[in-house]
């Protein structure tokens, strides 16, 4: 296999939750280019098909789907429909995040339970329903979506003087994807499926303050804030052979953030 062939993933079917998104988006789009037949899936499912048509209309494959990736029914029925259709599962991408709250004192403990339900809960089965097929064709790769924040502290000076704030519930559940990452990794070994982790930092959005992006950028040796496809090459990567022995591991994507 030549080193191209290495980043191809021809027959390769891939879910991405979270799909509809702009993040998650690229990334349907990277994997489809690259080959697969991508289903892009999350509860706006309307928003995922007219995404998968437009690049369908490109000579892609990619399906839409509508999932509560917080629903372990819902995802059940999904991994059902993906069989049916296609009778494999070979790369998933856990991508779907819920957000609530903001800061220590601005969370509730409500809203800590709500965004737990997607971000822990949601996140776990997933990953024990998806890798079933996974590991009766004893092969496969899950790419979780992590971030900066659960490898490292924010810091709180990039907000000031803006409206945006960091999620004390947003660093706990990221963290704890990045370790259940190297869990997997060790359990899914002898099934020959390999889980890995990465971890964006902040991507820049036409939302974000001005200021913000001018501070964030200041802080980063790179000087800039990352686009989404500063993500698509490492997420192919990590799906495909090209990554074929390594596991457990978490790539940070964020211009230096974490190297300083």
């Amino acid at each position: 296999m030549t080193t191209p062939e290495l980043f191809r993933l021809d027959g390769k079917v891939a879910l991405v939750s979270g799909g509809a998104g702009i993040v998650g988006g690229a990334i349907v789009r990277a994997l489809a280019e690259s080959g697969a037949t991508v289903v892009s899936a999350s509860r706006d499912g309307a928003k995922c098909e007219a995404h998968a048509g437009e690049l369908r209309a490109a000579g892609l494959k990619v399906e839409g789907e509508s999932c509560d990736f917080a629903d372990e029914h819902g995802m059940t029925a999904l991994r059902g429909r993906i069989l049916a259709r296609h009778t494999r599962l070979d790369i998933l991408v856990n991508n779907a995040v819920a957000r609530a709250g903001g800061d220590l004192d601005q969370t509730t403990g409500a809203e800590w339970e709500s965004v737990m339900r997607l971000n822990s809960t949601g996140l776990f089965l997933a990953c024990r329903i998806f890798a079933e097929p996974m590991q009766q064709q004893r092969s496969g790769s899950i790419v979780n979506i992590a971030s900066i924040y659960g490898m490292v502290g924010p810091d709180f000076s990039i907000y000031e003087g803006t409206p945006l704030h960091n999620s004390v519930s947003y660093s706990f559940a990221k963290g704890g994807m990045i370790n259940l990452t190297r869990y997997l990794a060790s359990y899914y070994a002898p099934w020959n499926i390999r889980v890995n982790a990465l971890s964006p930092g902040g991507i820049q959005t036409p939302a974000h303050p001005e200021r913000f992006v001018a501070q964030y950028s200041a802080r980063t040796p790179m000087k800039r804030m990352g686009t989404e496809d500063d993500l698509t090459g490492p997420a192919v990567f990590l799906a495909s052979e090209a990554s074929r022995y390594i596991t457990g591991h978490n790539l940070p994507v964020d211009g230096g953030w974490t190297a300083v």
